[in-house]
């Protein structure tokens, strides 16, 4: 096995959607025929119970289904390094700032990281709002610069706007570029304005990869967190198609929470789906950066000095460029959120981690075709 550092945070895809909308003819203006190609991308690391990596394996040795339905998979071929667009984001705010000393070696680190592919680097930092500290530069140094220049911010710590805001940084980079986001904050939320649901489709609805470090939220702020952020649980106390006597102003006509109600009543494919929201908001009520990671095929590390942040990133370094990507054309790409379960067909010894879910749109395409990606060299 050759292991390719290069390109560390840049092999993970959402779903690519291309479209093609023909001209009509006279006969044809009342309609609009529109034809969509969806090519999902789903890298998966494989390891012994013990750690160690396994790159033995081919398309056949895994099932994957999509809402439940099985998919026919594919495996990409190694086609080389690509470019790399990169988002650092940190939270200044609130224990943020107690953090600086921890990123002392944080440019090298990521220097390390992205290896020497053409690159481009932005730094956010964010506390109750995100800021553009660093607009994208192919120069680590200059992005070592900006992290020298790190100021505390007030006592917010919104991740997920700050998260939404360095998507749509990565989304004016051209399209031949990999996207991820290294998110360096605490585990959960304080103050973000974004819904919820658009929060979510964010996340799972661009080719950007999110790769988490987090330090611990402290106990009194978890607790009080808990009960604040988002809302309470979704759906009406009364039950299944029940009305809610007192309902809350401020989420009770959302579309997130109309998607809890009646679970048990849904047809399995669409239930799996709702569920995958479900567990998406229970993950942003405790730990924001390992659920954001694990919904887009990224991985969450944990980190209280910067030896341990350190080990997480060459983890990261390790892993990332020895993963399988597997792809599939969903059989029916519904709009909105899917639930990815990828499993091995044998192999009992083995475990396998990938994306948990990806988000299917109903308008024209935005994402150009990207290049394949590296799959492990055989």
């Amino acid at each position: 096995m050759k292991f390719r550092f290069a390109l560390a945070f840049s092999l993970m895809l959402s779903p690519i959607l291309c479209a093609q909308t023909p001209t009509p003819t006279p006969e044809q203006q009342p309609f609009t025929l529109t034809s969509r190609s969806t090519l999902v991308l789903v890298p998966a690391l494989v390891r012994t119970h013990s750690g160690e990596l396994v790159y033995t394996l081919t398309a056949n040795d895994f099932t994957l289904t999509d809402n439940g339905v099985e998919q026919k998979l594919s495996l990409e071929e190694d086609s080389g390094s690509q470019p790399l667009a990169l988002v650092v984001a940190i939270q200044t705010g609130g224990a943020g700032s107690r953090q600086f000393d921890t990123y002392r070696n944080l440019g090298t680190m990521v220097e390390a990281i992205v290896g020497d592919v053409p690159r481009k680097i932005a730094v956010v930092t964010f506390d109750s709002e995100p800021n553009l500290l660093q607009t994208f530069t192919p120069d680590v140094n200059v992005v070592e610069d900006a992290f020298s220049r790190l100021e505390a911010g007030d006592s917010g710590a919104a991740i997920l706007d700050a998260l939404a805001f360095s998507v749509d940084q990565l989304r004016n980079q051209p399209p031949t570029y990999r996207r991820a986001i290294l998110l360096l904050s605490e585990t959960l939320d304080h103050g973000s304005k974004v819904k919820l649901e658009d929060a979510l489709r964010d996340i799972s609805d661009t080719n950007t990869a999110i790769y988490s470090l987090a330090f611990s939220t402290s106990k009194s702020e978890a607790k009080h967190e808990s009960a604040q952020i988002f809302g309470g649980p979704p759906g009406p106390p009364t039950g299944c198609m029940g009305k809610d006597p007192n309902p809350d102003p401020t989420v009770s006509d959302s579309e997130l929470n109309k998607a809890f109600n009646c679970l048990s009543i849904l047809a399995p494919p669409l239930r799996l789906a709702k569920i995958a929201v479900l567990l998406a908001i229970n993950g942003f009520h405790k730990n924001v950066p390992e659920t954001v990671a694990h919904l887009t095929g990224g991985e969450y590390f944990s980190f209280n000095n910067t030896k341990s942040l350190e080990r997480g990133l060459l983890t990261l370094s390790n892993h990332i460029p020895n993963r399988y990507v597997l792809s599939f054309h969903p059989q029916s790409p519904e709009p909105g959120i899917h639930a990815i379960t990828l499993q091995l067909k044998e192999h009992i010894d083995l475990t396998v981690t990938a994306r948990s879910s990806y988000w299917a749109d109903t308008g024209p395409a935005t994402q150009p075709q990207q290049a394949p990606i590296d799959a492990p060299q055989r």
